[in-house]
C-alpha cells in the first residue's frame, strides 16, 4: 500500500518537473455523485444460506482538484474528495437483515488530461486518464466484529468540459469511471468473505480558480 502512495507521488512529482513550458495551476472544488455500480460473489460462509448477496449504495460527497497544466493542452491532475459513506444491504436469501454494513472509500486518483481547442478559448472539453487507489476505512458490520477490505489498484477515465467566467474563475463539470476491486473478509462466530467489484460512474460538478 505505501509503495502504491509513494508511486501515485512521484508521478505527479515527475509530471511538474518535466513542465518546462508549465503555464498555470488549477484548483477545483465541487459536488460528486458516486453510483457505485457494484455487484459481488455472494456472501460465502459456515451457516450461510444460499443465495445469500448484497447490493451496494451510492454517495454524495465533496471534491477538491489540483491540475497543472503542462501545456495549454495537457495537464496533470490529482484528484481528492471527502471520504463518501457507502451503505451496503444484504439481498438475497438473507434480504430480511437489512443493512449490514458501512464503510468510507479513500481514493485519491492522478489523470493525465487533454484540453480541446485553444487556452484562450471559454468552452473546453477535455478528456483524461491515469490511476486510482482506494482504500477503505470504518468499515463496520453488524454480521461480525472483525471487517477488512483490502485496497484497489486500477485505471481510472474522464471527459468534461470547464467554461471560464473570466481569466481566473469558471466552472467544470465531468463524467468519470474507475476500476475498483476489494475482498472482503468478516470474522466473527464464522468467517464471511465476498468480493465486490466496483465499476462507479462519478458525476461532478463545480467552480475552478487558475492561478
Amino acid at each position: 500500500m505505501k509503495s502504491k502512495i509513494q508511486w501515485l507521488v512521484a508521478a505527479a512529482t515527475l509530471a511538474g518537473t518535466c513542465a518546462v513550458q508549465a503555464q498555470d495551476n488549477v484548483v477545483k472544488l465541487g459536488l460528486t455523485r458516486y453510483d457505485t455500480h457494484a455487484r459481488t460473489t455472494g456472501i460465502q460462509g459456515i451457516g450461510v444460506p444460499a443465495g445469500a448477496d448484497a447490493a451496494v449504495g451510492d454517495a454524495t460527497t465533496i471534491i477538491a482538484v489540483y491540475e497543472r497544466l503542462l501545456s495549454p493542452n495537457m495537464g496533470v491532475e490529482l484528484v481528492l474528495g471527502v471520504p463518501p459513506k457507502i451503505s451496503s444491504r444484504a439481498t438475497g436469501s438473507v434480504a430480511f437483515l437489512g443493512e449490514v454494513l458501512t464503510a468510507r472509500n479513500v481514493a485519491p486518483t492522478l489523470l493525465f488530461n487533454y484540453h480541446f481547442g485553444d487556452s484562450g478559448n471559454q468552452v473546453r472539453p477535455y478528456v483524461g486518464v491515469g490511476l486510482n487507489w482506494t482504500r477503505f476505512v470504518d468499515v463496520k458490520s453488524t454480521l461480525a466484529p472483525s471487517v477488512e477490505m483490502s485496497d484497489s489498484y486500477g485505471w481510472a477515465l474522464q471527459g468534461g468540459v470547464s467554461v471560464a467566467f473570466d481569466k481566473r474563475w469558471g466552472m467544470f463539470a465531468s463524467v468519470a469511471t474507475l476500476k475498483v476491486k476489494s475482498d472482503l473478509v468478516a470474522s466473527g462466530s464464522t468467517v464471511l468473505t465476498t468480493t465486490i467489484d466496483f465499476r462507479p460512474v462519478v458525476y461532478s460538478a463545480g467552480v475552478s480558480y487558475r492561478f
